[in-house]
């Protein structure tokens, strides 16, 4: 996992960005964060050009910075940290990542195509026309999280949570949701067609979920969708 320096300003509770010693590898000397490093820029530059130039990528801390018109296609990703990151236009495919952190990240025109992430947590994070289509997003944490027409669309989301998420034009069309919690979701235009929604967990007190899930039903006796 990455070291959790706290940043060295008393009355900041920010985790410090990764520093790189004289060799380009990651150092535990504490630091600031982004807000408060003294050159910002060269520390972002610094990190950018270590995720370039390394496929795996381990005890990175990231925490709030930008990353805009990347492509991480096969970056392997080891207990990292991208909470409160912004992502903009990013490309990759066979991204893997375990055990680390987006939460609160921001994903806007994104492209994960065959993700596989496990022990991910991406919990309060925003996702807009973003897509993690024919991934293994397994046993991952997305509570909270708010999606705008994106797309989870032929994936695994085995064991995963989307406990209080806000889902707006959001597909999970053709995925394994066996023990998926969906539990206080709320749902506008959200497409479950030929998932197993009946292996996923729902709250049984919310009234659009019983709902969502007669008429799957109704569609599967009808028309066979499952």
């Amino acid at each position: 996992m990455f070291t959790q320096n706290k940043c060295l300003v008393p009355y900041c509770h920010n985790n410090a960005i990764s520093l790189f010693d004289e060799n380009g590898n990651i150092s535990d000397e504490k630091g600031y964060c982004i807000d408060h490093i003294p050159d910002p820029g060269k520390a972002k530059q610094d990190i950018y050009e270590y995720i370039k130039n390394h496929e795996k990528i381990i005890g990175l801390n990231a925490s709030g910075l930008i990353f805009q018109d990347t492509d991480v296609s096969n970056k392997k990703f080891y207990g990292c940290n991208f909470s409160h990151c912004t992502f903009q236009n990013i490309k990759s495919e066979n991204f893997l990542s375990r055990m680390s952190i987006f939460d609160y990240a921001i994903f806007n025109d994104c492209n994960f195509i065959k993700s596989n992430t496990l022990f991910t947590s991406f919990s309060g994070a925003t996702f807009m026309h973003t897509l993690f289509t024919a991934s293994d997003m397994i046993q991952d944490n997305f509570n909270g999280i708010k999606a705008y027409q994106s797309s989870f669309d032929d994936s695994d989301l085995f064991n995963s949570r989307f406990i209080l998420a806000t889902l707006v034009d959001t597909s999970f069309r053709n995925c394994n949701l066996k023990k998926t919690s969906f539990n206080k979701t709320s749902r506008t235009n959200a497409s479950f067609k030929y998932s197993n929604t009946r292996e996923a967990v729902f709250d049984k007190n919310d009234n659009l979920a019983n709902d969502t899930i007669a008429a799957f039903e109704t569609r599967s006796n009808s028309q066979g969708d499952f």
